[in-house]
């Protein structure tokens, strides 16, 4: 990113002041505030966690309660928060929460090549915080789902700097303490990197597999949880789903075709992520696009699906805007996210119950968004310059026409040096 540019793009990578970053810091500090004052155990998501660690140390089982969707390694992540006095929990997750959404932004920033001191970084953030209303939301309910949106994008800053082990690593961990981030996965078998795929797999399944031996209901998320995820048969949970298969049937389409419609989608959608691996460029928007794209196929086929899985995807695409060609820069990608802008009444959803399907409404137009640049930039990848063409005579190698000569001093007369961008010999009488 270069500040030096006349356009908007310029002014905004160059450093903030001072005055921005207390904006920042004041409406974060006000959510903090605000959340440890009407929450209780960190929030209510947090308190179901912490609910079933306190659970496991009074010799239970934490699966008795149907809504702990975590792996048993959750369980002891979890249980230090059930020694700690409820005052200071209330403060301290949202405090970690807060923290862990600032550090995603800041991972998405990176990845993309935005200095950290510059005015996006800040008013990105400031823009996060004010104008998507899931940001406030998971802070609220103190959502584990804060581990994923900072995972994704460090795993993703690894990556692209080659680190395929430690991304694997990172990711693994934050599936080890909450499982949203399995479908990246697809992401290491894309780029056939083993060693990474099998880090990732590995972390969290020793994790749950020791963490389930203390438990006393070592198969509990294999015989309760899991069973309660494919059914989604909860009347409470499904009032607040945002996937296809839970909203439509809402609207009178049948169960079975909404579920089928939901597959479809999310099989579409893995196909655009993979046409967009193949065919797009090798820069790390290559990556972050692709990831995108797995996990909004997923959204869209699990079950439950909330809002608040949304900041996994959109902090990595707005960051990314200031990029020529980049999702953030598309319209409908401002438009999907238009019924999650907060304070605004929407006719017939006033309910908390419906907002759902202003969720799916998201969810549905960031997907399609993303999979529609994802083979369009598979379409748009320049094609690789044209090889030299051998002369007939035996001579020096002939050039296409309009293509600058061949200089015969260069390394490229040797026929032993010279190799071109594809490892391969160059031609030679």
């Amino acid at each position: 990113m270069s500040e030096h540019k006349s356009d908007i793009s310029g002014w905004l990578v160059r450093r903030a002041t001072w005055h921005l970053w207390a904006v920042l810091g004041v409406l974060l500090g006000a959510l903090v505030v605000r959340t440890a004052r009407v929450t209780s155990d960190g929030g209510m998501d947090n308190a179901i966690v912490v609910r079933a660690a306190r659970v496991w140390l009074g010799g239970g089982s934490p699966y008795d309660d149907p809504h702990f969707l975590y792996l048993p390694s959750a369980v002891l992540a979890a249980a230090p928060q059930a020694l700690i006095p409820r005052g200071v929990l209330g403060v301290l997750v949202p405090v970690v929460v807060t923290g862990c959404l600032v550090g995603g932004w800041v991972c998405a920033l990176r990845v993309h090549g935005v200095p950290l001191r510059s005015r996006f970084a800040a008013l990105g953030l400031i823009g996060l915080a004010v104008g998507f209303a899931p940001f406030a939301h998971l802070v609220l309910l103190g959502n584990w789902t804060a581990t994923a949106v900072l995972a994704l994008p460090l795993g993703l800053l690894l990556a692209a700097r080659g680190r395929w082990v430690a991304a694997g690593a990172v990711i693994g961990a934050a599936i080890a303490l909450k499982p949203l981030l399995a479908p990246v996965g697809l992401l290491f078998v894309f780029a056939r990197r083993w060693r990474g795929l099998g880090v990732m797999v590995g972390v969290p399944v020793v994790a749950s597999v020791g963490a389930a031996l203390l438990l006393p209901d070592p198969a509990g998320f294999f015989t309760r949880t899991l069973p309660f995820l494919l059914g989604g048969d909860d009347g409470f949970v499904r009032l607040y789903e945002a996937s296809p298969a839970a909203v439509l049937p809402r609207v009178g389409v049948p169960g079975v075709w909404a579920g089928g419609i939901g597959v479809v989608a999310a099989g579409v959608g893995v196909g655009c992520a993979y046409r967009r691996w193949r065919g797009g460029d090798e820069g790390a928007r290559r990556l972050v696009e692709t990831a995108v794209g797995l996990m909004l196929s997923a959204f869209l086929v699990s079950r439950p699906s909330y809002d608040h899985y949304l900041l996994v995807v959109v902090p990595l695409l707005v960051a990314g805007v200031l990029g020529e060609g980049a999702v953030a820069r598309v319209v409908w990608f401002w438009v999907a996210l238009v019924p999650q802008i907060p304070g605004v009444t929407w006719p017939y959803l006033e309910a908390v119950q419906r907002r759902a399907f202003r969720d799916a409404v998201t969810l549905c137009g960031l997907a399609v968004t993303v999979a529609v640049r994802s083979v369009r930039s598979g379409r748009d990848v320049p094609p690789p310059p044209p090889l030299p063409v051998p002369s007939s005579r035996g001579s020096a190698p002939s050039t296409p026409l309009g293509a600058p000569p061949l200089d015969p001093t260069g390394p490229a007369a040797s026929p032993v040096e010279g190799r071109n961008r594809w490892g391969e010999g160059s031609a030679s009488a």
